[in-house]
């Protein structure tokens, strides 16, 4: 089973931390995990706020790469309507070069009203048709080494992508896909399909279906294996670790609840919005108690054999998958988040890894 490490670059949580400070301590997990065996290194792409602050996955990732023994790198995701599709490919290209194919590209449209009203002149409501427009041509400049294009949003005079291209994504490209139309998208593109623990998988899984039909349906071939994403609290001490695991995943649902203004009515007069306006309904009819109580529910915390016994139970449901798991988040001092790294890689992972 391919296992990774998600950087998430969080400061809601944490009392009078540095944005520096915050950079460091995920580096340093990031450099750990790599040691310890996992199969790669995500970041994720956020702007603005404390939610998650990482403006641009591609950079941090170059610093990464040759301090890297063995991790391959992953964008976990690049968000595509606030990228100029050349200027991704130039980027994707050059990592990929630095990485020596060792990348792994990870793509999105984005969900935060608030991120997008600080780009100017790209509306929330444009998300699908960018993001399906700028998809086309920069897998097309990783494929064919040059970008061209006429479309409504990013008409493109040809221009070479240096350096060139060397190696396919075909086989290396994740697309964020929770609502039907992200989940069509990412089947058109043969990508993986990427979601996070934040709901049952029993809820989840008519998704990873209607996934793998489309896939199968467009390209005659099964669809890879899905990656779900997970926020992890490992620890040895059974007594105490629902009551911290919970302290941490509720800090952290609350800098979802306002990041993404989840309950908010604005998804109803968003166009391409609909699948998380019918979210935001039964979410207000079980309010944040039922919202933690299913995400406590959908992600990995406790004791190794709990983590394990979750991740069977997963498997048994949706078939194979790869997981990228986040150990920081939610206001967890630096060390009770190596020490759940550590944890987890010495008990959970060598299992994980004889997962066929």
């Amino acid at each position: 089973m391919d296992v990774g490490m998600q950087m998430v670059f969080t400061s809601h949580g944490w009392n009078g931390i540095s944005d520096g400070q915050v950079y460091d301590e995920e580096i340093r997990l990031a450099l750990l995990a790599d040691e310890l065996g996992f199969d790669v290194i995500w970041s994720v792409e956020h702007h603005f706020f404390d939610y998650s602050f990482c403006p641009d996955n591609t950079q941090i990732l170059s610093y990464l790469v040759p301090r890297l023994t063995q991790a391959e790198v992953g964008t976990a995701a690049v968000i595509l309507p606030w990228n100029e599709p050349l200027r991704v490919a130039e980027k994707v290209a050059l990592l990929d070069h630095l990485a020596r194919g060792r990348l792994r590209l990870g793509i999105g449209r984005g969900l935060s009203r608030r991120e997008f009203a600080a780009f100017r002149g790209i509306g929330m409501d444009e998300s699908r048709e960018r993001f399906d427009e700028a998809a086309d041509l920069i897998l097309g400049a990783l494929r064919d080494g040059y970008m061209e294009g006429s479309g409504k949003f990013y008409p493109q005079p040809r221009a070479a992508i240096r350096p060139k291209p060397e190696r396919s994504f075909g086989d290396r490209l994740y697309a964020v896909a929770s609502s039907d139309d992200s989940i069509e998208s990412a089947a058109r593109l043969r990508g993986r399909m990427v979601m996070f623990a934040d709901r049952s998988w029993e809820h989840r899984l008519p998704s990873v279906q209607k996934h793998r039909a489309r896939y199968l349906d467009l390209h005659g071939s099964e669809a890879p294996p899905p990656m779900t994403c997970d926020f992890c609290y490992c620890t040895a001490d059974a007594a105490s670790a629902q009551a911290r695991a919970s302290s941490h995943l509720s800090t952290y649902l609350d800098s979802i609840l306002e990041h993404y203004e989840i309950m908010g009515d604005h998804f109803t007069a968003t166009k391409g919005y609909a699948a998380y306006a019918e979210a935001s309904r039964s979410l207000k009819k079980m309010g944040k108690d039922g919202f933690l109580k299913g995400f406590m529910n959908a992600t990995t915390w406790g004791t190794p054999d709990r983590i394990l016994r979750k991740l069977e139970e997963r498997r048994a449901l949706l078939g194979s998958f790869e997981l990228a798991t986040s150990f920081r988040f939610g206001g967890i001092p630096y060390e009770e988040a190596e020490s759940s790294l550590r944890l987890f890689a010495k008990e959970v992972l060598p299992v994980l890894k004889q997962w066929r």
